[in-house]
């Protein structure tokens, strides 16, 4: 926070406005005070505490509302990401040594798309080395293609092969394709080692989601990938995390990153169990100020030990996006982080 008062003087009217100094930080327990910027302000505003020019990748969010966010990472921040990428992947055992076969449940990678998406996607072939990657959606002559023909043909061909398969993508498009394959009364049972490794939530397909349970059975139906094989991660362009789901499925927060549920109407913190807007904290990029980003997700918090997989870190359970009425607050807040307005 001192980082980016010091660097970003947008961001130093943020403080001065909410009346908010390095000195009344002190511990853990006052870490709420940092004014979060809602998701919606960086759609809205430049803001940015290095040049451009230091800014090494740039990325924007999915802009499924119509708006996107341009978030640049700095190379300090991205080294940083990667060694935390390195350990949650290696102690979630996604880490492998085998090569690997990819079907990528997103867009091929080019130069005019900067989703974060499409790099997060392609970022995750690396976790083992890729023996082929096809896509759902292919680049050609300067448009986008749905690539159902190529993406069967790729199942049935690496199905026969001993290399582990990995299915990336939104939990959405992973449903679509065991969707198809029941439609077409296939089962391609692939190799020994196989994954499904889901992401982005459901976003504008909210309206089709399925429980996990239903999700991951008609998966082991149509690809015989067992649920212990089936792994989500969340995560936020304007958030550089890694949250992956551990054994019962939950996302425990990592040592990289806090994380606080605020209530809709106040933006104050609630109790552990009670629902309201996901808020997440890291120091990890000195490209921007995203140390305390509020998504427009809602989300619930709970004690570690409440999961029983060992693992004793909060966790959080994410709800659905957040409403008209929800947002709306959202821009109310971000707003008085502008104008200074108390509530």
């Amino acid at each position: 926070m001192a980082f980016h008062n010091q660097h970003c003087k947008r961001y130093a009217q943020i403080l001065i406005k909410q009346g908010i100094a390095y000195a009344d930080i002190q511990s853990i327990e006052d870490l709420h005070r940092i004014p979060p910027l809602p998701t919606l302000y960086y759609k809205k505003q430049k803001i940015a505490s290095l040049p451009c020019k230091k800014m090494v990748i740039k990325a924007t969010s999915s802009g499924t509302s119509g708006s996107k966010s341009q978030i640049g990472y700095d190379a300090k921040g991205l080294y940083f990401g990667a060694h935390m990428v390195y350990r949650i992947a290696k102690y979630h055992k996604l880490l492998s040594s085998k090569p690997t076969n990819y079907i990528i449940l997103g867009y091929q990678p080019n130069k005019e798309n900067q989703a974060v998406t499409a790099k997060t996607a392609l970022g995750a072939t690396y976790l083992a080395p890729a023996k082929e990657r096809v896509y759902a959606l292919q680049y050609v002559n300067g448009n986008y293609e749905l690539n159902i023909k190529g993406m069967m043909k790729a199942l049935v061909k690496f199905s026969k092969q001993s290399n582990p398969v990995r299915i990336l993508g939104f939990p959405a498009y992973a449903l679509f394709l065991a969707n198809e394959l029941e439609k077409r009364k296939r089962r391609i049972i692939l190799p020994k080692g196989s994954k499904v490794i889901l992401g982005g939530g459901w976003k504008q397909f909210y309206s089709e989601r399925v429980e996990k349970d239903v999700l991951y059975q008609k998966l082991f139906l149509t690809l015989g990938i067992e649920e212990e094989n089936i792994r989500e991660f969340y995560g936020a362009v304007e958030h550089p995390m890694l949250y992956c789901d551990c054994k019962n499925h939950h996302f425990h927060v990592p040592i990289y990153s806090r994380v606080i549920v605020r209530d809709v109407d106040t933006l104050l913190p609630v109790a552990n169990g009670k629902v309201g807007i996901l808020n997440f904290l890291t120091p990890l990029m000195e490209s921007m100020p995203l140390t305390s980003v509020m998504t427009d997700d809602l989300g619930v918090l709970y004690d570690g030990a409440e999961c029983g997989c060992g693992n004793l870190a909060p966790y959080f359970e994410v709800i659905g996006r957040a409403g008209l009425r929800d947002i709306h607050t959202c821009t109310q807040g971000a707003e008085e982080l502008l104008g200074g307005r108390k509530k």
